[in-house]
């Protein structure tokens, strides 16, 4: 599999009124994306509330996607990790059979690995279930807690997962993400993880990111890329202040089911997160719109 290049998107799970899943909305959200210039998709993720869903809503979704994107530009990776890696070998062998284009597995976050070969061993055992298919690891440690440096995850996990392709790397250490670029000469792909830093991850040379905000600002991040591709850093920097002042909001409306807010101001009304995320009410949501308009980004959100 080469290496992703572009914006890779962390889409919402589409839900009802009633909090269920409706896998029926992401054929024409897998269009959306498309036409944004988004290149993948990282479903069943923390945007896609995959922790808060039961391991058959999982595969629904999985199959959804696999199915819009079949004669699509957009690649599809499925997050399968979790706590317990019998269950995510099986979460694997069903996404291979969906037909995804590669999965990605989370380090356990209840019983902890003690160090980076335990990790890798984890991993290990989820990744043999699917030898011929690319598999990531989902760096997130400010939710699993799992603090483990990449560079020494690699250095024993390039051993043991002949089918490891690379990392999402959502932590802000840059001195390890640079280290894992450079690892075995660039062997591994390295996604950017944090929206509101990324020009600082192009300028080690990342040239992919898998971000929430990819699904409602494809536009905005693409010509930050743009920017910096040509040598226009003031440009490129004014555009990551405004990204950062989008994901401002965030915290101020509550965290991230303000993300299925924006979902909704563009056209997409994709109901709420499940608890115990905090959802907003119809009222902050007015004020929220208001927030939004005040940005003066209109231009560069994703059209519906």
């Amino acid at each position: 599999m080469k290496k992703f290049e572009g914006l890779i998107a962390a889409p919402f799970a589409p839900m009802n009124g009633a909090g269920e899943v409706m896998p029926e909305a992401i054929a024409g959200y897998c269009e959306f994306l498309e036409k944004n210039r988004v290149v993948g998709a990282f479903i069943n993720g923390s945007t896609g509330e995959g922790v808060s869903l039961s391991q058959k809503e999982k595969m629904v979704i999985t199959e959804a996607w696999t199915a819009a994107a079949k004669e699509k530009k957009i690649k599809v990776i499925n997050l399968v990790g979790g706590t317990s890696w019998r269950e995510s070998a099986e979460s694997a062998l069903h996404s291979a059979e969906a037909g995804v284009d590669a999965i990605a597995i989370l380090a356990p976050y209840y019983f902890k690995p003690a160090g980076a070969k335990q990790l890798a061993e984890f991993c290990a055992r989820i990744a043999e279930a699917v030898p011929r298919l690319p598999v990531y690891f989902y760096h997130i440690p400010v939710l699993t807690g799992c603090y483990v440096n990449m560079i020494d995850f690699l250095q024993e996990a390039s051993a043991m997962i002949p089918n490891l392709a690379g990392i999402k790397y959502t932590h802000e250490d840059f001195m390890d993400f640079l280290s894992c670029i450079h690892f075995m000469d660039g062997k591994y792909d390295m996604m950017w993880g944090r929206d509101e830093n990324i020009l600082s991850a192009l300028v080690l040379g990342c040239r992919s990111g898998v971000g929430s905000t990819f699904n409602y600002a494809a536009p905005l991040y693409y010509s930050m890329i743009d920017a910096f591709d040509t040598g226009d850093l003031a440009t490129a920097r004014r555009l990551q202040q405004q990204s950062i002042d989008m994901i401002r909001l965030l915290g101020k409306y509550g965290g991230i089911a303000t993300g299925k807010a924006y979902m909704k101001y563009i056209g997409f009304d994709f109901g709420n997160f499940r608890l115990p995320v905090k959802n907003m009410s119809a009222d902050m949501y007015e004020k929220f719109k208001d927030d939004v308009q005040a940005l003066q980004m209109e231009p560069l959100f994703s059209k519906r």
